[in-house]
């Protein structure tokens, strides 16, 4: 046997922290020698951050980079070491991957295939680099191998493969194996997704087992530079099997998942599937060092982790663990010292609550009420005085109830006990009077009567509208941040009052459905989640009608009865916007859907309505608060869903729907 120990680095970056994510390679790099480790891989771009954007552009930031590494040398004698960064080479900048064996710089393999699609922009910033290529980088007088280069260590061959590299039909893994590598690296930044996480133990895997290596995956963790949220899961797997992985959501600055592998083994089934291509000549490819020691094992892990057999987290599960650490990475790396909540007595604004009640349970589960408070020392009131779950969200939240005329008693005594079930700080404000004061501003000045029958959207808009400076003087006054409570059908139809319920730094639920939501607040009602306890007062929520309670009472409004039902406007926003499909074949698909549920006068109603409403509220998506990233449905216009803010408004698709209802009728065809 050929036992190496390795291992895959977690590490919570932030773009441009330069001495904070050196410390925490460091962290990582100390950890692992702790464990003897021999190959450690970091997650991609963890010297700058994944997220720096158009700053990738600055010279300044590519030599700042060049610092940090040379400075993280002295701390790798004795260790192979991959660290993901920019570099500079011949007028463009690539995504590369430094190899660094016993403080000294081998070399650098650069990424093949760049994520260009959704949140990714890499392709802005960085040039791919050609298959089979090769070139030599000089920095500070020293020249080092660049481009499709792999490693061969004492006899050890270690390829790389860089987060993207992995996900494509002609990922450079199969490559690899024809040069016999024995090792490959995967230093990625791969964001969550409901799900993603299964699809990545696959690739790791079968990568593994059809290339017949052993596969160490990387990952970052947290919310780096603000929209994404990334969930860790370490992995290492050795010819189709999983030998390791690490733990998923976490809280930590750096953590490792650790395995012994065995290269015989990988080399003996490279024999046997013919994959291996003997290395005749010199190949121009291969880096080669001979003088680092691997220190000598004696066993290989051969129990597959337990982990692995764990069935995937329910997408509730996984939503409430993702939003809550993004709220966390946001709270401590913004400097705000808590979140301020507008608290209807509804549905959105409860689950919002909720996630940062949440979101403190779940950091003190995982690093304890001392840890957790240093983590958040900028926030003096939880670093001097609380010592406890409770007092310390009594700290970070506060929630404002705030009635006019139109507001029930309903809404009021849930909001007022859920802010007490979660031990918020509970504060209400009486804006009536600040509300008919701007109506009869403007009625006097225009010279006539403010009237519901004429000025509907004006009347509700000016309650939604007051209700924003009273909050967000309260988060000025705490130093806090303001959350906005829009869910993503909402966005989609413009179904919220700029400057009214849009107000604030972030919206955390922005990129999840109001139908999900309403799923997720009943199990957490009557289940809550792993180790989280169920919060049986929200069935004051749960058990209304949505409604924005902006028109008279009499008038019994409700959200649905402004728009459409919510299982309806979350398939139609599915097939339109995120297919790309046209009103009529929009039509088809819901009328199969749910045409024993409603008419399908409805059904073409709801349509034509959702299409209009699309396009004439782009200007409120793109001044929305930002949101996290959480599935393939976010409609955020910055980094997902681009769309015209002026447009054609779906006229002629809508016309040419209209034109086979009046040929077929509305009968099933």
């Amino acid at each position: 046997m050929k036992l190496i120990k390795i291992a895959a680095a977690v590490l919570n970056q932030t773009p441009l922290d330069w001495e904070g994510n050196k410390n925490r390679i460091l962290q990582a790099i100390r950890i692992a020698r702790e464990e003897k480790v021999s190959i450690i891989c970091m997650p991609e771009l963890c010297i700058t951050g994944y997220g720096c954007e158009d700053a990738f552009h600055s010279s300044g930031l590519q030599r700042t980079a060049w610092q940090i590494l040379r400075e993280i040398l002295p701390e790798t004698k004795a260790m192979i070491v991959c660290l993901g960064m920019p570099l500079s080479y011949q007028n463009s900048i690539f995504n590369v991957a430094a190899i660094v064996v016993d403080g000294r710089i081998l070399g650098f393999t650069a990424k093949q295939f760049l994520a260009g699609d959704g949140v990714h922009y890499e392709p802005r910033w960085f040039k791919p680099w050609p298959n089979n290529a090769r070139g030599d980088v000089t920095i500070e007088g020293q020249s080092y191998p660049i481009g499709d280069i792999y490693f061969d260590i004492s006899g050890i061959k270690v390829g790389i493969e860089i987060c993207e590299d992995a996900w494509v039909a002609r990922r450079p893994g199969a490559e690899l194996a024809l040069k016999g590598v024995d090792l490959i690296l995967n230093p990625s930044a791969s964001h969550f997704a409901f799900g993603k996480h299964e699809i990545r133990k696959r690739f790791v895997v079968e990568g593994s087992r059809a290339f017949c290596v052993s596969y160490i995956y990387a990952n970052l963790v947290g919310c780096e530079s603000g929209r994404i949220i990334y969930d860790g899961g370490a992995l290492i797997a050795s010819d189709g099997k999983l030998m390791a992985q690490g733990p998923r959501f976490s809280y930590e600055d750096a953590q490792i998942a650790v395995a012994v592998v065995d290269v015989e083994k990988t080399r003996l089934s490279q024999f046997r599937s013919g994959n291996f291509q003997p290395d005749f000549i010199s190949r121009p490819d291969r880096i080669v060092y001979q003088n680092f020691d691997f220190p000598e094992l004696k066993e290989a892990v051969t129990d597959v982790d337990a982990n692995w057999y764990a069935p995937p987290l329910p997408k509730e599960d996984e939503f409430a663990q993702a939003v809550a650490l993004g709220l966390f990475d946001y709270l401590r790396k913004s400097r705000s010292c808590g979140f301020v909540v507008s608290l209807s007595g509804g549905g959105d604004s409860a689950a919002v609550s909720c996630l940062v009640s949440l979101m403190v349970k779940l950091a003190i589960k995982n690093l304890g009420v001392d840890r957790f408070r240093q983590k958040l020392s900028h926030i003096n009131d939880i670093k001097d005085s609380a010592s406890d779950e409770p007092e310390i969200v009594n700290r970070v939240l506060t929630c404002v109830y705030q009635a006019t005329r139109n507001s029930g008693e309903t809404t009021r005594n849930a909001a007022e006990k859920l802010a007490k079930s979660l031990n918020a700080c509970f504060l209400q404000f009486q804006i009536d009077g600040l509300v008919e004061s701007y109506v009869r501003m403007v009625s006097d000045n225009i010279g006539r009567e403010l009237t519901w029958d004429q000025d509907d959207i004006g009347l509700q808009n000016i309650q939604a509208r007051v209700r924003a400076p009273g909050v967000w003087l309260i988060a000025n006054i705490k130093r806090a941040l303001l959350l906005t409570t829009s869910n993503r059908s909402e966005a989609a139809v413009g179904y919220a009052t700029m400057d009214g319920d849009t107000c604030g730094g972030l919206c955390p639920i922005g990129g999840i459905d109001k139908a999900f939501l309403q799923k997720w607040l009943r199990k957490l009602e009557k289940i809550g989640f792993r180790g989280i306890e169920p919060i049986p007062i929200l069935k004051l929520i749960n058990e209304q009608q949505p409604t924005a309670e902006l028109r008279p009472k009499d008038q019994n409004q409700t959200d649905e009865s402004d728009l459409m039902p919510y299982t309806v406007l979350n398939a139609i926003e599915s097939a339109a916007i995120r297919d790309k499909k046209m009103p009529i074949q929009v039509f088809k698909l819901i009328r199969f859907e749910f045409g024993d549920q409603y008419a399908a006068e409805d059904l073409h109603l709801w349509v034509q309505r959702f299409f209009r409403l699309w396009s004439y509220n782009q200007w409120k998506r793109e001044r929305y608060a930002p949101s996290f990233h959480l599935d393939d449905k976010n409609l955020d216009p910055k980094t997902w869903c681009r769309f015209p803010i002026l447009s054609g408004g779906f006229d002629r698709e809508l016309a040419e729907l209209q034109r086979y209802i009046d040929n077929v009728g509305y009968g099933l065809p």
